[in-house]
């Protein structure tokens, strides 16, 4: 379970981070990540909509991204947002340690891109 320090919980931060931010496209999930300097601990929110599957495939998709998360965000820099959300694949046919390898590929693709300058 993520803390409540690091939760994204308003519909702005969210669509700021996903319009805004740098994406990561995987197979299972697409991350978006918002890197501004900030002192505030790094947040991070989760989408998972019903094209994934139903009630109890949603919730066990988002349960291990949410498990994921709390590894990444150990390695993200303070201040920074991210939005993670479920593809279609994550629900279908993918295991959950495959959705959460493409969470932390996702992660390094992001914060290796900004520091390239990408």
């Amino acid at each position: 379970m993520l803390p409540r320090a690091s939760r994204l919980t308003q519909a702005a931060d969210f669509r700021r981070t996903i319009r805004a931010g740098h994406k990561a496209r995987t197979s299972t999930v697409l991350v978006h990540g918002l890197l501004q300097p900030g002192s505030a601990a790094p947040r991070a929110g989760v989408t998972v909509n019903k094209a994934v599957g139903g009630s109890v495939t949603r919730h066990y998709v988002a349960r291990v991204i949410r498990h994921a998360l709390v590894d990444a965000l150990s390695q993200a820099p303070e201040g920074s947002m991210w939005v993670v959300r479920a593809l279609p694949a994550a629900g279908e046919r993918a295991s959950g340690h495959q959705v959460a390898h493409d969470v932390q590929r996702g992660f390094a693709e992001i914060l290796e891109s900004a520091r390239s300058g990408r």
